[in-house]
């Protein structure tokens, strides 16, 4: 009977710290994997996003060769684009060579073409149900527009021209970036500084407005973007 015993009590006995050793080693590699996979998935977003910016302002350039007109400022769409070309689209814009509404504001009836034109001349695709393209970054969109310079978002001189705004879809002037996601699309698109240069941010003190330019560890989306895409 005492034999048993023993034996019944060494069945029982828990893991060793050897053996729980290798389980909490085991479950900190698979928590490393996770965030860096969520890392890895983060910075793609921002890559195709920056990509999405480059291709959308070659296919301005584009359409501006073959059509010697700016997408959305076009005075004649309807007899010029493909057949393709209806509702949006076909809004006659004034021909001056610039979209009528700026950047960061309510886009006016030339910025809702704009994207409607480019897609109708084959050169890009997949526009939303605003007429705008989604960015690859969750929950916004390509919103474009024409600023005469100056003060632009968290620009403090931005220079005349066309720009692309990122802003959260369905607002005017939304804002849905993390700020280390606006700060990543200013360093791989211009000089990383929120304030100056072709790219900056948009929404207050963690996009820019202080002297330690973005402030990345904001874990919340309070960031707007707006780059200069064509003159």
């Amino acid at each position: 009977m005492t034999t048993r015993i023993h034996e019944s009590v060494r069945d029982d006995k828990g893991f060793t710290l050897v053996e729980l050793a290798v389980v909490m080693v085991i479950i900190g590699l698979l928590i490393g994997g996770v965030l860096k996979g969520q890392e890895m998935i983060a910075n793609a977003q921002v890559t195709s996003t920056v990509a999405q910016m480059k291709a959308i302002d070659a296919a301005t350039g584009t359409f501006r060769d073959m059509y010697d007109a700016f997408p959305g400022d076009m005075t004649n769409p309807a007899t010029r684009l493909p057949a393709s070309c209806v509702v949006a689209c076909a809004v006659a814009g004034s021909g001056d060579g610039r979209l009528s509404s700026v950047p960061l504001a309510a886009a006016g009836t030339e910025a809702t073409a704009f994207f409607p034109q480019l897609e109708a001349a084959e050169l890009v695709s997949g526009i939303n149900v605003n007429n705008f393209m989604d960015t690859t970054v969750r929950g916004n969109e390509f919103v474009p527009g024409y600023s005469a310079g100056g003060a632009l978002g968290d620009l403090t001189a931005a220079r005349g021209g066309h720009y692309l705004a990122i802003v959260l879809s369905n607002t005017a002037n939304g804002v849905g970036l993390l700020p280390l996601e606006a700060s990543r699309m200013d360093r791989k698109i211009d000089d990383g500084n929120p304030t100056t240069g072709s790219a900056g941010g948009n929404g207050g003190a963690p996009c820019g407005t202080n002297a330690l330019g973005y402030i990345e560890s904001t874990q919340a989306q309070v960031c707007g973007f707006v780059v200069r895409v064509q003159g």
